[in-house]
């Protein structure tokens, strides 16, 4: 296989770190503050908080708000942060803004590839969750490649076959059951380097039409679905946000299923929060309703239209 080269979107070697998954850079990011806790948010997926309890670290978490606004965070001299640009939709000045009150900030950009870093902090990216890689994230900020000569290498090829079965077999199926196969492994694999496949398929993306399309699809579903929308995805957002999706909170609970009958697959984040969220929190509220709605390069008007018109009729009673 070939691929063009010289086009990976954080480049360089100082102040960078190349690793296998977004997990694995916050505990790395962590390791170069030298706090010894975290405060994390409980809105968040609970494959971080578990892969840090393993590497030893002391957790403490912290509620939002309905704007994203941490409400409870106390902070030790020795604690670090974590924020989370949610969905993408965060911009720059909205992630300094809650930077500036805290000390030993790590920004989790998981959800916001392209949000530029903030010299302050310690930025944390992953990178398949908007480029066809199997695994692979960094950590750009000051100091941020210590610690990697201590790490092993990383290889992906051998869980990474669902990229290809996607294309001939379509994501269900046997594409899902290879795809759970590299799920699994990232569950159990430490920190590594970031594996050669990924680093070549990253070096030869074309991040530009990933930024083009990703607004412009955005900007598509914002406009058949901000009159049915719970969440003001504005809010926060400008022209530099690239979103991962349109985050739509419809106050419906048959909307999953009624996606997945007319084959919409649309995850269901983080449904472990609705057996240990109060149902008046804004964590409870998020976990059941939001739908976040696909809107990565592989889709056109003609796909957004339909799991749009699909939405609307579902919000209108008529499904």
């Amino acid at each position: 296989m070939q691929f063009p080269s010289q086009r990976e979107y954080y480049k360089g070697t100082k102040n960078i770190a190349r690793l296998n998954s977004g997990r694995a850079a916050i505990c790395h990011a962590l390791r170069i503050t030298g706090c010894k806790a975290i405060w994390l948010p409980w809105y968040q997926c609970d494959s971080v908080g578990n892969f840090l309890e393993r590497n030893n670290v002391y957790i403490k978490l912290y509620y939002i708000d309905e704007n994203f606004q941490p409400i409870d965070i106390r902070q030790a001299k020795e604690d670090a942060v974590l924020l989370v640009n949610y969905y993408g939709i965060m911009s720059r000045s909205r992630m300094e803004a809650l930077a500036a009150s805290y000390r030993n900030v790590i920004l989790d950009n998981s959800q916001a590839f392209f949000a530029q870093p903030i010299k302050t902090c310690l930025n944390v990216y992953s990178a398949r969750k908007f480029a066809g890689v199997p695994d692979g994230a960094y950590v750009i900020g000051a100091n941020a490649e210590m610690y990697m000569d201590e790490y092993p290498q990383g290889y992906s090829s051998d869980t990474s076959q669902f990229l290809l079965e996607r294309i001939e077999y379509g994501c269900e199926g046997k594409a899902y059951r290879s795809r759970m196969k590299n799920e699994k492994r990232l569950d159990v694999e430490g920190i590594c380097k970031m594996s050669k496949l990924t680093r070549t398929i990253l070096d030869g993306t074309d991040y530009e039409e990933i930024i083009v399309k990703r607004q412009r699809n955005f900007q598509y579903a914002e406009a058949f679905l901000a009159g049915i929308n719970k969440l003001d995805p504005r809010q926060f957002y400008d022209s530099s946000c690239v979103p991962m999706v349109y985050p739509l909170v419809l106050e419906e609970d048959t909307a999953f299923e009624k996606l997945l009958e007319r084959r919409h697959f649309q995850g269901h984040w983080w449904s472990y929060l609705l057996e240990i969220m109060e149902k008046d929190t804004v964590e409870y509220r998020l976990s059941r309703y939001l739908i976040p709605v696909t809107i990565d390069q592989r889709y056109g008007e003609r796909e957004l239209e339909d799991i749009c018109g699909i939405l609307l009729n579902i919000a209108r009673g008529n499904l």
